[in-house]
């Protein structure tokens, strides 16, 4: 881990974001006081999809069967 003034970051920018991108840790010193830590991005983990966002499967309907009759159906077999 590098400890480096305010100053020094600012005047050390792009270089301090190198050594951070190399996989190292920066903290900032105010007034010799720590105020900031630069770290590396974690790796990050594939979005969670909502689930009313992923992809289903179509309803078949038996052959001579409307919707609203399966509807109708499906809740009268429902356990509560």
């Amino acid at each position: 881990m590098h400890s480096i003034p305010l100053s020094e970051f600012r005047a050390n920018a792009s270089a301090m974001l190198d050594l951070v991108q190399k996989g190292e840790t920066v903290r900032i010193l105010r007034h010799g006081k720590p105020v900031a830590q630069l770290v590396p991005v974690a790796a990050e983990e594939p979005a969670k999809v909502p689930s009313w966002k992923r992809p289903f499967e179509p309803v078949v309907l038996p052959e001579g069967v409307s919707l609203s009759q399966a509807v109708l159906d499906e809740r009268n077999e429902a356990p509560f």
